[in-house]
């Protein structure tokens, strides 16, 4: 008879005590050099329309061959952010690549909330200017508050500026930032001021039309651009597009889900060739991302399936030792 096996369940508080940013950010910069050299596959991930403009996603994928494999279910409600609660809820499950058999079960909320952060924390180390010093957030969900944290690990940021559509939760947000990651932290009164002299700018909203204008960035600046991704949707403006080294976490995800590059790809503005590379080629070297002081550099994060088992391995590896639930399957 098959005595089955023991599968570690990690809940929310789980990956927020073992998942640090620093370890997160390295396994991000080795997924995404996996993922663009074709070593670490995966099948296109699928999307379930739900009423209200929420979804059911499902993805599937491997950090290699001979390495972990697994899949994530996630519900991305956006609305939820206005309620305090993560717009993205599900689980991530991953398996042996020895046997076969279910290893972990994982929050997805909490291991997307940190994994998205240290993925744009990773790009920005690769290409923002090192001498910046003011960081300007768009949005004060949780994304906006793990950006925050992560980017701090990789820049000496001095002061930053957040925006929200509600001033009172901007200020209130503004201040628990100010005194958790002892920085100072104001909220602008509009997105023209947020950004104005930012060296970084991450954009964080659940926006589906344009809420950040290429006319109020200066050179030199990095963007994060993280937020709501849709065929249809975009949080930039085309011309911001247009003057930005565009850099993708995957090329075939900006295909199919950056509102912001497919309007100006279907109307013959740019091309393909205006996505100037994956980030794992910059990371690897194959392609310079940021070139000269005055670039504009923007990573589009609109996540993969490699970062989140790449943060699930690491997760599981930071608490080989740590006496966590488990069942017996």
């Amino acid at each position: 008879m098959h005595e089955g096996r023991d599968v570690r369940i990690f809940g929310a508080g789980d990956v927020w005590a073992h998942l640090s940013y620093e370890a997160c950010i390295a396994a991000m910069r080795d997924a995404m050099v996996a993922f663009s050299e074709g070593r670490a596959p995966s099948v296109p991930r699928a999307f379930l329309d739900l009423a209200g403009g929420n979804m059911f996603g499902a993805m599937a994928g491997s950090l290699g061959e001979g390495d972990m494999f697994g899949a994530k279910l996630i519900s991305l409600f956006p609305g939820n952010v206005r309620h305090g609660k993560p717009s993205h809820l599900g689980l991530v499950a991953v398996f042996d690549p020895a046997d076969g058999s279910l290893r972990s079960v994982i929050d997805a909320a909490a291991l997307t909330a940190i994994r998205t952060a240290s993925a744009s924390a990773a790009a920005t180390d690769a290409l923002a200017r090192p001498d910046v010093r003011t960081l300007a957030v768009l949005g004060y969900g949780e994304q906006a508050e793990t950006h925050i944290c992560a980017i701090l690990t990789v820049r000496s940021i001095e002061r930053v500026r957040v925006w929200g559509r509600d001033p009172e939760r901007c200020a209130r947000f503004a201040d628990r930032i100010a005194a958790a990651c002892a920085v100072p932290c104001t909220a602008a009164t509009d997105v023209a001021h947020a950004v104005s002299d930012a060296d970084i700018v991450c954009t964080t909203t659940a926006a589906v039309e344009p809420i950040l204008y290429g006319r109020w960035i200066a050179p030199g600046t990095h963007i994060n651009v993280v937020g709501f991704a849709g065929s249809d949707a975009a949080e930039i403006d085309a011309d911001l597009v247009l003057r930005a080294r565009y850099i993708a976490d995957s090329r075939a995800s900006v295909f199919a889900e950056a509102g912001e590059f497919r309007s100006l790809l279907q109307n013959g503005v740019v091309t393909d060739a205006h996505i100037v590379a994956e980030i794992g080629d910059v990371y690897s070297g194959r392609t310079a991302g940021r070139i000269c002081d005055d670039d504009i550099t923007l990573y589009r994060s609109l996540g993969h399936i490699v970062q989140d088992l790449a943060a699930a391995r690491t997760l599981v590896d930071l608490s080989s030792g740590a006496a966590l639930r488990s069942v017996r399957l």
